[in-house]
């Protein structure tokens, strides 16, 4: 099973662009049918699935958040990236970076992300 570590800054200041990282271990993000996917929760409220990069590089995005969001991969690092650009206070969640593949998911801690002047 993979580990993976979510990083980035704490604090994003409104309109700017949220940046995130997830470094992957224990397995590579090229393997077969692996899904890495950025997931978040905002304070008081559900998970939110905000996107996904297939194993083969291949995208797809929430649509509520399609326009403002990006995912990118390092094969180098073992990392993939999230961008979410023109946040607001509304964007203030825990972000998780998550590994699929087949019946088995794994889950990195979260990194807390508040968007605040």
């Amino acid at each position: 099973q993979v580990q993976l570590q979510e990083s980035g800054p704490g604090l994003v200041k409104p309109s700017q662009t949220l940046s995130l990282t997830c470094t992957v271990s224990g397995g590579s993000i090229t393997t077969s049918y692996y899904a890495w996917s950025w997931i978040r929760q905002p304070p008081g409220k559900g998970l939110e699935w905000m996107g996904v990069i297939a194993y083969d590089g291949s995208t797809y995005y929430s649509p509520s958040l399609k326009s403002r969001t990006s995912i990118s991969r390092d094969t180098s690092k073992n990392q993939f990236s999230l961008q979410l650009s023109s946040v607001t206070p509304e964007d203030t969640a825990v972000y998780y970076c998550n590994a699929v593949h087949f019946h088995v998911s794994s889950w990195g801690q979260g990194t807390q992300v508040t968007v605040s002047s």
